[in-house]
Order: C-alpha cells, then sequence, then structure tokens
C-alpha cells in the first residue's frame, strides 16, 4: 500500500502557510492574497502563475473538520491511484474550474469589485478529485448514490437569489472531475467481457 506523502506535504504546507499569512497586518495580507488569486484581473493581465499559487493559500487558517476532509479525500485518492494521477485531477479541476470562471466572468462583464477580488484555496481541486472518487467506484449503486450526493451538495449554493462565482466555479469542478473518471472506468469496464471469455 502507497503511503500518500503527497497528500501529506500539500496538506500541511497549506496550513503552515495559512498560519504564516494570518500573522501579517491586514493590509499585507491582503495584498498578498489578491496577487496570488485566479481573479479577472490577475488572468487578464497574464499573470497566470496565480493558477498554481492560488491553490497553496487559504483566507483563513482550515478547520480541523476541512482539513480532514482534505486529508482523506487526497489521501486515499493517493492511496489508490499514486500521487502523479491524483495530482493530475487536482490540478484539473483548480485550473480549469479557474479558467472556466475566469471566461464567464469575462463574458458578463464582472464588475470591479468581483474582477479583482479574492478568489485563493483548494476547493475547486477537492471538488474534483471527490468527484474523480466517487465516478470511479466499481459498484453502480456506490458511484450513483455518490455522485447524486456531490452533485446536490454543488447544485445547492446556485438555488440561492444571489450565488456567488465561486459557486459556479464549485459546480464546475465536480464536472470536471466526473468527466476525467469516465474514460477510466470505460477502459476498465471494457476488459471485463473479455477476461471473463477467457
Amino acid at each position: 500500500m502507497r503511503f500518500p506523502w503527497a497528500a501529506a506535504v500539500y496538506t500541511g504546507a497549506l496550513g503552515l502557510g495559512a498560519h504564516a499569512v494570518g500573522r501579517l497586518s491586514p493590509a499585507r495580507r491582503e495584498r498578498l492574497l489578491r496577487a496570488c488569486s485566479t481573479n479577472v484581473d490577475n488572468l487578464r493581465a497574464g499573470r497566470w502563475y496565480t493558477l498554481a499559487t492560488s491553490a497553496f493559500l487559504t483566507e483563513e487558517v482550515p478547520s480541523p473538520a476541512y482539513t480532514g476532509l482534505l486529508v482523506a479525500a487526497l489521501g486515499g485518492a493517493e492511496t489508490v491511484w499514486g500521487a502523479r494521477r491524483t495530482a493530475g485531477v487536482f490540478a484539473v479541476g483548480h485550473v480549469g474550474a479557474s479558467l472556466l470562471v475566469y471566461g464567464g466572468l469575462r463574458a458578463v462583464g464582472a464588475s470591479p469589485g468581483t474582477a479583482r477580488a479574492i478568489d485563493v484555496g483548494p476547493s475547486y481541486g477537492l471538488g474534483a478529485v471527490l468527484a474523480h472518487e466517487a465516478a470511479a467506484l466499481a459498484h453502480p449503486a456506490l458511484r450513483t448514490a455518490a455522485s447524486t450526493v456531490l452533485l446536490a451538495i454543488g447544485v445547492r449554493p446556485l438555488l440561492r437569489r444571489r450565488p456567488g462565482f465561486t459557486d459556479v466555479g464549485h459546480l464546475a469542478a465536480l464536472a470536471l472531475g466526473f468527466a476525467s473518471a469516465n474514460p477510466v472506468r470505460n477502459r476498465r469496464e471494457s476488459r471485463v467481457p473479455a477476461l471473463a471469455g477467457r
């Protein structure tokens, strides 16, 4: 069994970074978070590095419950698939959802406040990994149940009167996670008849 070293290192770095940022003055903290955010202003100016930096910072120190979820989801995925595939799915969700949100905000014409909003954290990548795990479950009933729960969680915020752009990003990340799991599951299932016939 693999030890999920990458998940442990990432979660630890995220927590240490949050504590370090929390020690800054409010003004310096806000400047740093805005500079590392995947907001419209940064991406429109060509600051593509924020697609990486935003995944390593959070606005607040993550709660123990959220940290536990992060460790369980990323660590569980890494134990089964390895660090490379888990990181790839995380990156697809984080980068893909960020770019989709950016494109949507550019299309509708984001207000100045939204264009420079703070948008950091691992939630897009985490959502993609959770969706990938759910969609890759071998048992159809479990796969359907887990996927339905995740979709319900993702859709619920959009039913509010004024959902935020991050709500759309979370749903987009789930969709990317589901989509990235389908080819893997289909390849696995396509081998079953051949093996059974031997």
